[in-house]
């Protein structure tokens, strides 16, 4: 799958978040709130249930509006340029925004009609194409995995070819292997230009795609570095000779297999399965 690049007209950062802050009567969800995101960057904020993540996300789409602070998305303030910053952006919920009547093809179809656009049908043959989902075009969304639906929701989110998309959650409640090939599909938006803030609460998902993780608890950011930098937040390791265990995931995928399988007769991996069996038979 190659995703084209993305132009972006604008200078500077492609978020810029300064003192934000949102409370629901007496529940303060954002405490002052600071962090930028540089264009073509993966931005993951990190963060538990009801640390205020998607509470962010609404107020940056112009969802919501904040009690304090100042955003700019795109250049664009979201307070007084709402619909500039909605020109400059596509948004991917928590839960797949598809309509399970029609196919994935439709989908995408009516979206790209929508949004006013020539040749609808060329571009939703392009995007099914660079999601993988071209034998799946003509059936119901309805009959599609989770990781496929999701796919097909964030190959919507691409028509019309925004700057800036927001991922709240991408692969919540996902499968392994959906999730992976939802990552896939994250890295390949970056790869093209695309910036991409996404909210999760899996340390795993922050540490695979994110250029830099901020870590938003209770209304803040306490931290904010790459990977690397909040690594040296901790005590230098200790170095010790372990012997390496294989996890649950090596496990997975050694049944599975990485790309399912190859030849068609339903049974791609016999020998990691027997393996498996034989293992723990023993």
């Amino acid at each position: 799958m190659s995703i084209p690049a993305t132009t972006n007209q604008g200078q500077g950062p492609a978020i810029q978040v300064q003192g934000l802050e949102k409370s629901y009567q007496q529940l303060r969800v954002l405490r002052g709130v600071n962090f930028e995101v540089a264009r073509g960057s993966i931005f993951a904020l990190l963060g538990s249930n009801g640390a205020g993540k998607t509470t962010a996300v609404k107020i940056l789409s112009t969802l919501l509006r904040a009690d304090a602070g100042t955003a700019r998305v795109n250049g664009f303030d979201v307070a007084t340029q709402a619909a500039d910053v909605r020109e400059s952006i596509s948004l991917a919920g928590q839960f797949a925004a598809v309509d399970e009547i029609l196919s994935g093809r439709e989908n995408l179809v009516l979206v790209a009609r929508l949004r006013h656009l020539k040749n609808p049908g060329a571009i939703a043959d392009d995007l099914l194409r660079r999601f993988s989902l071209t034998e799946a075009g003509t059936r119901k969304a309805a009959t599609y995995s989770g990781g496929m639906r999701r796919r097909l929701d964030i190959a919507m989110s691409l028509i019309g070819s925004p700057p800036i998309i927001f991922l709240d959650e991408p692969t919540a409640g996902l499968d392994p292997q959906a999730r992976v090939e939802v990552w896939q599909a994250v890295k390949e938006l970056a790869e093209g230009g695309t910036t991409v803030l996404l909210t999760t609460q899996y340390l795993d998902e922050a540490e695979q795609l994110a250029d830099r993780i901020a870590i938003l608890h209770q209304g803040r950011i306490i931290v904010n570095g790459t990977l690397a930098e909040l690594k040296q937040l901790l005590p230098p390791a200790k170095v010790e000779y372990v012997e390496k265990q294989p996890s649950l995931e090596d496990v997975f995928f050694a049944v599975v297999g990485d790309t399912g399988d190859q030849d068609g007769d339903g049974d791609a991996d016999k020998g990691s399965r027997h393996r498996l069996t034989k293992s723990t038979k023993s």
